[in-house]
């Protein structure tokens, strides 16, 4: 008997609606026409023991119990999945084989194996067992997955990898978390002061954003624009660029912040000749935009319909699991395999049936066209989010769910379109001894961007461009023509304060969590790893934030709290800032590569634990909000249900567990 383990039950029906029939369902499995059997997890079976599961006296939080650090580890039973445990426990002592068939990533690899080792499933089963990745729910998609099955034993530095992040996330987020709710109430604070680490350097990014805003000083700043003729009488306009002798005068982003300076300038140039002393021109082309994967559907759904990254990842889910309408959804790949080109005719087809709108869009596709998205090199576990064959009229679906597939739709459609070209020109002037630049670009051939315009959502031109520089086009020039500068005009504009975090651009910011590290050490790990926080996890860690109080919402903005800002006061520097968890990425990377062992990224983060615990019992946090929050009561602790690393699964749906 071969045993089909699935992560969840729909993904357990997909399997068993292409495998042999008649079939009979029992409660917890499906026995097929051939004597196989097809069973599931309900996401988690198993999780995480209890600090009092060690030691019962570990059940009241005290700071001379910190750090609590397992000698040896426990999992338990989820108190709601017993039953289907009890259910695979028999099915695993029946079977010959086993194939796994947990969700194509490290958190869905470790799932299933955890629960073939509670089991005690024996070595040489375990050498035997097949790892089979599904991310597409219908029924060819599922057939070709069952005819290119994996040892799962390959898998098993991605399984160690997420076995090494869940106990150091438990770790961490348990031990501080205590250490720091402990220290709050010495403060009066009643409720829990969770930290993460990635919920933690999260709110350490909207705090220093909030606080960035609140101690913002505008200052004016001054630009020259001098309005140029030809012979022929052709205008344009150019903008004047500071010497590096206008330095003094200038702000780190060479600003000129000096009044006199600009007009002194202005009024030397007015009326004088102005000579072409560089040209540039060149055509470009733009490749069309990449397929998304989950934190870019997330980023455009909040710019274009203000969804919260939860809300998104809730309708994929039921895209991807009720409907059959799109791949995978959890994916952080933005990058198809070759293989798929197969599919690209009935998927288009599947496409113009479902949405009416995107139809000619279809028409105007050409699936013969192959873009960068197509790269097998860079396709693991799963591969970017795309629509599937299925046929279904997007009027059976939610405005929500509608919404998200046809940007998911037209995403994919931008990869048989051809490029954006376009042809950029730079004139270079020379005014009574100053440097003023003219740009223009022009559009030769719309390409892919005709299929974002007809919704009226295309991307700008050139978003860096300063109006006073770029225009829609030069007359014709050559270099050393003699122009004249027929007037000039002083531009006073005031620096502006960074804008507070929205749902779009704060997981923009996770994504590309770099761009604050000063480190270029930790920034490349973080431009190679996935940022701040995975794609999996984003949504439940913004979420997370909420409950606990830190972060709050004034329409569009998000902007932390007096706890989360008291907070983020108490916890050092590395407790708030991303660089740890680059580390543990990067660490956790190497596992997967076989190019580090368990124990190697273990041991030091346990050092390093013991002492972050040491230095929170010597702060008492100030600034706390002294209402009487609602307090912590229960067996298990705060900090063991919302903590700091990954997902827990339940059901149908799977959600963040911890981070």
């Amino acid at each position: 008997m071969i045993l089909y383990i699935a992560e969840k039950p729909a993904l357990a029906r997909a399997i068993a609606a292409v495998l042999p029939k008649p079939q009979y369902k029992d409660k917890g499995f499906i026995r097929l026409a051939n004597g196989d059997v097809v069973s599931w997890c309900i996401g988690h079976l198993l999780e995480q023991a209890e600090p009092q599961d060690y030691n019962p006296d570990y059940k009241r939080w005290q700071t001379t119990h910190l750090p609590i650090v397992p000698q040896k580890w426990q999992l338990k039973v989820r108190k709601s999945a017993e039953q289907q445990l009890n259910v695979l426990k028999k099915l695993l002592k029946q079977a010959d084989s086993l194939v796994h068939a947990g969700d194509p990533d490290r958190e869905g690899q470790l799932l299933v194996d955890e629960v073939l080792a509670y089991c005690g499933v024996s070595g040489a089963r375990l050498a035997t067992t097949q790892r089979l990745l599904i991310s597409d729910l219908n029924p060819p998609a599922v057939k070709r997955a069952l005819n290119q099955l994996k040892p799962n034993k390959d898998f098993v530095p991605l399984s160690t990898s997420a076995l090494a992040r869940s106990r150091a996330d438990w770790l961490y987020g348990l031990n501080m978390t205590r250490a720091y709710t402990l220290q709050g109430q010495k403060a009066g604070y009643k409720g829990v002061l969770s930290v993460g680490r990635v919920q933690t350097p999260l709110l350490g990014l909207v705090v220093r954003r909030d606080q960035e805003i609140a101690n913002f000083v505008s200052k004016p700043f001054y630009q020259v624009v001098a309005e140029l003729e030809t012979a022929d009488k052709q205008r344009f306009t150019a903008l004047w660029q500071p010497s590096a002798a206008c330095a003094p005068w200038q702000d780190e982003e060479g600003r000129v912040l000096l009044k006199a300076l600009a007009e002194k300038v202005q009024q030397k140039i007015s009326g004088q000749p102005a000579i072409v002393s560089k040209l540039q021109h060149k055509d470009a082309k733009q490749a069309a935009p990449l397929p998304y994967n989950l934190s870019a559907l997330q980023i455009d759904a909040a710019k274009r319909f203000s969804m919260t990254a939860q809300q998104v990842l809730d309708s994929c889910q039921q895209l991807y699991e009720r409907h059959k309408l799109i791949t995978y959804p959890r994916s952080d790949s933005r990058y198809l395999p070759k293989e798929q080109l197969k599919q690209a005719v009935k998927v288009c087809d599947a496409i113009a049936a479902n949405d009416p709108d995107l139809a000619a869009a279809v028409q105007e596709a050409n699936t013969k066209l192959i873009s960068k998205a197509w790269n097998d090199s860079k396709v693991e576990a799963h591969h970017a989010i795309i629509p599937t064959e299925k046929r279904l009229p997007l009027t059976r679906l939610s405005v929500a769910e509608q919404r998200l597939y046809q940007l998911i739709a037209r995403q994919y459609l931008a990869q048989f379109y051809p490029p954006f070209c376009y042809s950029d020109a730079m004139v270079e002037l020379t005014i009574a001894g100053g440097c003023f630049i003219a740009k223009a670009r022009t559009e030769k051939a719309a390409g892919w961007k005709q299929l974002f315009r007809r919704d009226n959502i295309a991307e700008p031109l050139d978003k860096q461009a300063d109006p006073a520089m770029q225009q829609a086009a030069l007359p014709p020039l050559q270099q050393g023509q003699q122009l004249l500068c027929t007037a000039s005009q002083l531009l006073e504009k005031h620096t502006q304060p960074p804008q507070a975090f929205t749902d779009a651009s704060l997981l923009a910011a996770m994504t590309g969590i770099s761009r604050y590290v000063k480190d270029e050490a930790v920034r490349k790990i973080l431009r190679d790893t996935d940022g701040l926080g995975t794609d999996a996890t984003r949504a439940g860690i913004i979420e997370l934030l909420f409950k606990r109080g830190f972060l709050q919402r004034k329409g569009k903005q998000i902007n932390a709290t007096d706890t989360g800002k008291a907070l983020i006061a108490a916890v050092p520097a590395q407790a708030s800032l991303p660089d740890m968890t680059a580390r543990w990425e990067a660490a956790l990377n190497a596992i997967c590569q076989r190019e580090q062992s368990y124990q190697a990224f273990m041991q030091p983060l346990i050092a390093e634990l013991s002492q972050l615990v040491h230095q929170a019992a010597s702060v008492t946090p100030s600034g706390l909000p002294q209402q009487n929050t609602r307090q912590w009561r229960g067996s298990k602790s705060p900090a063991t249900a919302k903590r700091g690393g990954g997902r827990r699964k339940a059901g149908n749906r799977a959600t963040t567990k911890r981070n």
